[in-house]
């Protein structure tokens, strides 16, 4: 996922970005697919994927193995 495109798109990344965020923080944990099985008439995997790579960067998310994501961070970024 990168932050190109017009003003309107740029914004809808990032509101997807913190609802995926948001989704992870209210369960504390979830296993990845589950999560993707919420979301996939909303975002590719290849996008959920990317979001997941942005929460982990940024450690708010910790991925263990390849599947279990556990929310570790406080409240998502802009939302103090």
């Amino acid at each position: 996922m990168t932050l190109t495109g017009t003003p309107e798109q740029r914004a809808a990344a990032v509101k997807m970005v913190l609802a995926v965020a948001d989704a992870i923080r209210d369960l504390k944990e979830v296993p990845a697919g589950r999560l993707y099985a919420e979301v996939m008439d909303k975002m590719s995997l290849e996008t959920l994927e990317s979001i997941l790579g942005i929460l982990v960067s940024a450690g708010v998310v910790r991925r263990s193995g390849s599947h279990l994501l556990t929310w570790i961070g406080g409240a998502p970024v802009g939302r103090g």
